[in-house]
């Protein structure tokens, strides 16, 4: 086997997991709102027990109902979970899986529609995302909290689960306690460094003495808050030798809290895959306990590599977990060519859960948070179907008809695949994306696919040869505001500057601050090019809230480009464009002007079908411009059900 470390054995504590891939905790909003575990839930996680991981953690398991972090949480805080909890278990053990309860509570990183009280804390500081007032513990609700996790871990063992990690990372309750950040009590539990990790070595104790000593027990760390007044790196390489006194079996090491700028506690795209090894590295340096490392982590290769070098002894494989469950498999396997990598886009899991407060699934794996609905049927009869458009909403519906059976043909009229796909991997950071696009084709290779580039479909070509059905996928068109000067010499839209169809000149004006805009003034700034972006709405389009939101603004300010939100174009002359801001007539000087104001769907082929009674379905950008995210599900959507 070529990853040979990665597959090793290891035991902690008479546990022995098969390999030294880990599934970390992530959310998912998948239990039921009473706090017991859903159907959906564990058909999720045992799907992904069923793709070859050691050892699954589950997602956070609120110790008592004041520290649920959203509404769906499940529970351990009375005997009444139990039997529930226990499900988790049996299920991942029939795959040759372990299972570990992750105890959680959520401190200050809470609502209190989601807790029912006001969130409790070390100290009456609010969540700097949240906002929400809290109230400081006591030193009585201190110890019942204690008790509520040695009790929780008591309970995760008589369900049949084989460890707990405890949360003490990402800004949550124990997080907070160890944390300057967080914690300005003036008693035991606060002010030096000492009373500060009282109350996480306090539970390991309680947790250590209920479970007994044969009972897995580890702890996740954020090895560096990285936020100012939070604790550093030192400070945790003085922290976790004390908790393996106390009696943790292991150390999960990620890093960050929800306000540390970039997102780093769930990194983007942005940051590189393995980011956080070198951390995970310099705990290994002061325990003789394992040591998990995390931290955007989706080649198995990287990963086997850590091990060998000694950066870690497990890794946690997150978001790759979401878009390909049997990844390990096909490892073990040596299919590594038909891995669907995760390209850490975090569009369809932590932003959905956090900002769209909606259950979490997967960009380009469509069926994550699905597989309780199991496979669509079988198409009977098979249809002939065409699918119009090769981007990612057709690539998607094409994949998903021919794994019912239909006879799929693509046609796309541009002479590659991957439509809007093929601009948007250019700029920095985002060339993951053409992954997907690639594997995808392999995909349908494998299926006798055809996928024929360079072909426009008429409505001739449909009344001639009428298909059974079709789904239309054929994106946008690039849409302009009436300016004055628009159609200079000068002027190129933002796909053509990124697909190398124009050529960079210095220096450049971008009309248009939101996705593709920022982005194209990132892919200039990347080679030099200076970059004024002009944006006519006030705010900005793109948020610094997201991942990355956040490293977009910081890599166009670091890189010198300037950015006007309320300014509104007037005219484009003699290579320069005139604008107003703030009241004042300006002059921008421009040696290419880059157009990025929109799009408009295409979905002209619509009438023809209608008008021949063909079944079809449109899907993707030709529906409504967004995400790849609605492509890509509502291409698979189109795909299992035409």
């Amino acid at each position: 086997m070529k990853l040979s470390h990665l597959f090793l054995p290891i035991t902690i504590n008479g546990m022995t997991l098969k390999n030294r891939a880990v599934m970390p905790p992530m959310g998912t909003g998948y239990g039921n709102t009473d706090g017991t575990v859903s159907d959906r839930l564990l058909a999720y996680l045992s799907r992904r027990a069923q793709g070859g991981t050691g050892l699954i953690i589950t997602e956070v398991c609120a110790v008592d109902p004041r520290g649920k972090g959203f509404p769906s949480e499940i529970g351990a805080w009375k005997d009444d979970f139990i039997p529930g909890l226990a499900r988790i278990p049996q299920e991942l053990h029939r795959w040759g899986a372990k299972a570990a309860l992750q105890l959680h509570h959520a401190g200050r990183e809470t609502f209190e529609a989601a807790t029912g009280a006001i969130p409790e804390a070390p100290s009456a500081i609010p969540s700097v995302i949240l906002g929400q007032p809290c109230e400081a513990m006591s030193p009585e609700r201190i110890a019942e909290v204690i008790d509520a996790f040695a009790s929780a871990a008591g309970r995760a063992r008589q369900a049949g689960f084989d460890a707990v990690e405890l949360h003490g990372a990402h800004g949550y309750l124990l997080n907070q306690f160890l944390s300057p950040f967080s914690n300005q009590r003036e008693d035991q539990y606060g002010g030096s460094d000492e009373n500060r990790m009282r109350f996480i070595l306090e539970i390991i104790a309680a947790v250590r003495k209920v479970v007994g000593k044969d009972f897995p027990v580890w702890i996740r760390v954020s090895a560096d808050e990285l936020v100012r007044g939070g604790y550093d790196l030192a400070f945790m390489q003085k922290f976790v030798p004390q908790t393996v006194a106390a009696g943790v079996d292991a150390i999960h090491c990620s890093v960050g809290v929800y306000s540390t700028p970039g997102g780093l506690s769930i990194a983007s795209m942005d940051t590189e895959p393995g980011f956080n090894l070198y951390r995970a590295r310099a705990l290994k340096d002061v325990v003789k306990v394992p040591v998990i490392g995390v931290g955007r982590i989706n080649d198995p290769e990287l990963a086997d590599q850590a091990i060998a070098r000694g950066d870690a002894d497990l890794i946690s494989f997150g978001r790759q977990h979401l878009t390909d469950p049997d990844f390990i498999n096909k490892v073990r396997d040596g299919a590594l060519d038909d891995i669907r990598r995760c390209t850490a886009c975090n569009q369809g899991c932590i932003d959905r859960l956090s900002f769209e407060m909606k259950s979490a699934t997967c960009s380009f794996n469509p069926e994550c948070g699905r597989e309780y609905k199991g496979p669509a049927p079988k198409a009977d009869p098979p249809k002939r179907v065409w699918i119009i458009g090769a981007g990612p909403a057709g690539l998607s519906a094409a994949m998903a008809a021919a794994a019912r059976g239909h006879k799929v043909e693509i046609f796309e009229k541009e002479n590659k695949p991957g439509g809007q796909l093929l601009s948007a991997s250019r700029p920095p950071h985002k060339e993951v994306f053409m992954d997907w696009v690639n594997w995808s084709l392999r995909s349908l290779k494998k299926n006798f696919v055809p996928v024929y580039c360079g072909h426009a479909v008429s409505d001739d070509e449909i009344r001639k040869q009428k298909p059974d059905a079709v789904i239309l996928a054929c994106g946008a068109y690039p849409v302009t505001a009436p300016i004055p000067g628009l159609d200079s010499k000068t002027v190129a839209d933002a796909r053509d500057v990124l697909t190398g169809k124009v050529e960079l000149k210095s220096p450049a004006v971008i009309l248009g601050a939101g996705y593709v805009g920022m982005e194209t003034a990132d892919y200039l700034l990347a080679r030099g090019i200076t970059v004024t972006v002009l944006e006519m709405q006030t705010n900005p389009p793109v948020t610094k809230f997201t991942a990355h939101g956040y490293w977009l603004h910081k890599r166009i300010k670091d890189g010198g480009g300037r950015l006007f939100f309320g300014a509104k174009v007037l005219g484009i002359e003699d290579d320069a464009v005139r604008y107003s801001w703030m009241g004042t007539e300006k002059v921008e000087n421009a040696a290419l002007i880059v157009t990025a104001m929109g799009a408009r769907s295409e979905n002209t082929l619509e009438g023809i079908l209608k008008e021949l009674s063909v079944p079809h379905r449109i899907v993707g950008d030709a529906k409504s411009p967004r995400r790849i995210l609605e492509a890509i599900h509502e291409g698979h959507k189109a795909g299992e059900e035409i």
